[in-house]
C-alpha cells in the first residue's frame, strides 16, 4: 500500500519547497491541457505567515506535520496540482475529511461496518486539496520524523494509496506529470 521514493528530497523548510515548486510549477504549465494565460504563469500563491499556520493549527486542534507546514510556509495552497486534484486548500480553507461533503459521502458509503479501514481512516483525517480525487493527511499514522502518513484516493477506483509524508504525496504527483510529459528526467 506504500509508495515510498527514496530518492525524493524531503522537502521540510520552505528554502527545500521553493526550489522544488518552482520545477513543479514549470512542468505542470509544459504539460497542462488548458490554456492558461500569462496571469497564470505560477500555480502558487504567496506564502502564509508563521500566525496564519498557527490559527489554521489552532482551528483543527492540530500541528500540522514538517513537510506539509514548510509548504504552507512556501505557498499558502496551490493551483493546478494536475491528474485529478485541481488544488491544495489555503490555510484558512484546510477542513477535516468529515466536515466535507466529499468527506462525508465516503464515510456514509463506507461506514456502513463502523469498523471498516476506509471509514475510520476518513473520519479522522485531514483532507488538503480539492478535486475528483482526495489528497488527505492522517494525524493517527505519525512516522519518526513526525510526518504523518498521506493517502490519494480515488474514489472512481476504490484505490487507496499510503505515503510517507506530504511531500511523498506531491512527489507522486509530479512523477506522473513526468511520465505524461515524457520526460527522461523522471524521478530526478
Amino acid at each position: 500500500m506504500s509508495d515510498i521514493d527514496e530518492s525524493a528530497p524531503a522537502l521540510t523548510t520552505p528554502q527545500e519547497w521553493r526550489g522544488y515548486l518552482r520545477e513543479y510549477n514549470e512542468l505542470y504549465l509544459r504539460t497542462a491541457d488548458d490554456e492558461l494565460d500569462s496571469e497564470q504563469a505560477w500555480m502558487g500563491r504567496e506564502p502564509a505567515t508563521e500566525e496564519t499556520v498557527l490559527a489554521a493549527e489552532r482551528r483543527l486542534g492540530v500541528r500540522f506535520p514538517p513537510s506539509y507546514r514548510a509548504f504552507l510556509l512556501t505557498s499558502d495552497g496551490w493551483n493546478g496540482v494536475g491528474g485529478w486534484i485541481e488544488l491544495v486548500w489555503s490555510c484558512e480553507r484546510i477542513p477535516w475529511m468529515r466536515d466535507t461533503s466529499g468527506g462525508a459521502s465516503l464515510i456514509d458509503l463506507y461506514g456502513e461496518d463502523p469498523d471498516d479501514e476506509y471509514a475510520v481512516l476518513f473520519r479522522r483525517s485531514l483532507d488538503v486539496a480539492e478535486g475528483e480525487d482526495f489528497w488527505f493527511l492522517d494525524p493517527a499514522e505519525v512516522g519518526p520524523e513526525g510526518e504523518w502518513a498521506a493517502y490519494l484516493f480515488e474514489p472512481k477506483h476504490g484505490d487507496l494509496k499510503e505515503f510517507a509524508s506530504f511531500a511523498e504525496l506531491f512527489h507522486a504527483s509530479r512523477r506522473l506529470m513526468e511520465w505524461f510529459a515524457g520526460d527522461d528526467a523522471a524521478g530526478d
